[in-house]
């Protein structure tokens, strides 16, 4: 990896870091959804929601469609929902270590 591609990853999970951003991201993994829905599930204001999207999709961690009058919200590809689906299931994984004690 050279330290350019080093620098995007880092920027990549300091975007997700934020933990309103990550649930952005995350409610996009099973459908688009619009600024309203994503107000609604994740519980901050429409303006912060949207500052929110901008920073994601200018990291493309998310992309907007338009469809109509509305504007909704998804993940670009596969590869950010395996990562996200992964790591999930990482922190949802029994910690072995811990019931050993």
């Amino acid at each position: 990896m050279t330290a350019d591609e080093g620098t995007q990853l880092a920027e990549l999970f300091r975007l997700l870091g934020e933990p309103n951003r990550l649930r952005l991201v995350v409610a996009c993994l099973d459908a688009p959804r619009t600024v309203g829905d994503l107000t609604a599930e994740v519980g901050v204001s429409q303006s912060l929601v949207s500052q929110h999207l901008r920073l994601l999709r200018a990291g493309r961690l998310l992309k907007q469609t338009r469809s109509g009058r509305h504007v909704f919200y998804e993940l670009p590809d596969c590869h950010v929902r395996t990562m996200l689906t992964n790591m999930m299931d990482h922190v949802l994984e029994p910690d072995d270590l811990a019931q050993e004690d």
